[in-house]
């Protein structure tokens, strides 16, 4: 028996892997033109999934031949709040929070493809949240069977189930108010009767397609799926019925989706579980080596600046019982996108993404008057806003001004912070050598203030800063930039490990969870992610 070097079979299976999407997208292509809007009908799509269905792992899904993908349930009240920002440097559209919160993250590639999906329990903030996205996504979907007492107990999920007229009110309203398809995914009922009677009630609101966890709400994943109720619907309606709730049961390779569709009678299957341990079951041929997968996954997450944490998460999802495998230890411990490249063999390319990253952001500050020096007084100012994801875990600006200041035999910085009335926001003023430096803009903490004047003084003095990629300067030790004090690197990976464990224990099977932000989510059929510090 002839041996195949590993990366020859790695080779051949990225090959494979692009001619079956190529082909899946044409198909898809075709059926979204065809009518001018998203078809849910013959699609097989990648299920919302808590802290999963972030833009990387989306991506990755359409590569590998999902028809549609749908973002992790994200809360009405969270959503409300955001503005959209065109995001220059990542090429995305970010829906932002007031604390500068990434709370949705999409692109132009998946612009036709993506369904936004929301908790919400009142129709007039629904259809606020739907026209906010409606021009950045290909439809809007309620979730109403996430069992989940957070849930519930704000009347969003499954609580809806008991509540056909406000269904019907939300979905109307949102039919009616937007330009682009509405859908909803539910749970079933005690009894084929009602489940049927809902879905005939939710089809008369003109909906586009109705997706059927063939779960009752009480039952998780280890019990099995009701193909017999999934069937009974979708004899009863007209629109599609998306089958879902399989990926334990019935679907473990790609040809079991079609075995999943005929045994439901549905127009269409969607994928949580089965996807989130291995993507690629959307290829043809599939599933392709977990291997592949992950580093495909790794290089979205880098060039799309996914949370570290976000992007451990989901790997050490696809790693499974590999998970305290060196590999999986080396995961569990790294604090940033770089790190956990490093233990994939992708360190190169991470610098190299990085790089590019803060040149196109240098570049589109200088080129914005608002990056200017501006003298207030005695004061420079520039206009900068702290972003902490943009410098590693164990490095700041102000610890950068604070060793050129001991280098240089200065003064140390000193800051006055104020904080203004109205939104509580915070400014400081850092003076250092007899001058003196301020951000115009507010932050939403006393050490996020001082840390945007220490930018403004590195930047204007013209010091390295510790950014993501910035060659070394030697202003700080490397103990220090590598986090390694007193056994530091032993403790940081047991820390690492116990958060890790913490994040496992919740669910991670497909079950609709809402949401609360990009990555701050919550469970395996709905992700919300967690906030940069």
């Amino acid at each position: 028996m002839t041996h195949v070097p590993k990366q020859e079979v790695l080779r051949r299976a990225r090959a494979d892997s692009s001619r079956s999407a190529a082909v899946a997208s044409r198909r898809t292509e075709w059926n979204i033109m065809a009518a001018g809007r998203l078809s849910f009908r013959n699609i097989t799509a990648l299920a919302p999934m808590v802290r999963v269905g972030t833009l990387p792992m989306r991506l990755l899904a359409l590569d590998y031949g999902a028809d549609v993908v749908y973002c992790e349930e994200l809360i009405d009240i969270k959503m409300v709040q955001c503005h959209r920002v065109v995001n220059e440097v990542l090429q995305t559209v970010d829906f932002v929070a007031p604390d500068d919160r990434v709370v949705f993250r999409t692109c132009e590639r998946e612009k036709d493809r993506v369904v936004f999906q929301m908790g919400t329990a009142d129709p007039d903030r629904a259809l606020a949240v739907a026209r906010l996205v409606e021009k950045d996504v290909a439809a809007v979907d309620v979730n109403m069977g996430c069992p989940k007492e957070y849930s519930t107990k704000g009347g969003m999920g499954a609580a809806l189930l008991s509540d056909p007229d406000k269904i019907e009110a939300i979905l109307t309203k949102l039919v009616t108010g937007v330009s682009i398809p509405v859908t909803c995914k539910i749970r079933i009922l005690p009894s084929v009767e009602e489940t049927i009677s809902l879905v005939q009630r939710i089809e008369r609101t003109g909906v586009a397609a109705v997706a059927v966890h063939g779960r009752f709400k009480e039952e998780r994943p280890r019990h099995p799926v009701h193909c017999n109720y999934i069937q009974a619907v979708a004899r009863a309606v007209s629109i599609p019925v998306i089958a879902n709730g399989g990926s334990l049961d019935v679907v473990k390779t790609n040809a079991d989706i079609e075995h999943f569709r005929r045994a439901t009678g549905a127009s269409s299957v969607m994928l949580a579980r089965a996807a989130m341990w291995n993507v690629s079951v959307f290829v043809s041929e599939g599933p392709l080596p977990v291997e592949t997968v992950m580093e495909e996954y790794l290089k979205y997450a880098i060039r799309y600046d996914n949370h570290a944490f976000n992007t451990k998460y989901c790997l050490c999802q696809m790693l499974r019982d590999k998970v305290e495998s060196p590999l999986g230890k080396q995961v569990q411990a790294a604090q940033t996108n770089a790190e956990i490249s490093a233990a994939y063999g992708l360190d190169t390319f991470c610098r190299h993404v990085q790089e590019q990253q803060q040149t196109r952001r240098a570049a589109l500050q200088s080129g914005g008057q608002s990056e200017r020096p501006v003298m207030d007084g005695d004061v420079t100012t520039v206009a900068v806003k702290f972003e902490r994801r943009n410098y590693p875990p164990q490095i700041t600006p102000k610890m950068f001004l604070l060793e050129w200041s001991r280098r240089e035999r200065v003064e140390q910085p000193l800051y006055e912070t104020v904080q203004r009335s109205q939104d509580r926001g915070f400014q400081s003023t850092v003076t250092i050598a007899g001058k003196r430096f301020r951000s115009t803009l507010w932050e939403k903490s006393k050490k996020f203030a001082e840390q945007a004047a220490a930018v403004v003084c590195l930047r204007v003095l013209g010091i390295p800063e510790g950014l993501i990629g910035e060659e070394d300067s030697g202003l700080v030790c490397k103990r220090k930039r590598d986090g390694k004090t007193n056994g530091g690197a032993e403790q940081q990976q047991e820390q690492s490990k116990k958060r890790h464990l913490g994040d496992v224990q919740q669910e991670t099977q497909s079950s609709e969870t809402p949401a609360l932000a990009n990555g701050d989510h919550r469970e395996a059929d709905t992700p919300p992610e967690r906030a940069q510090p």
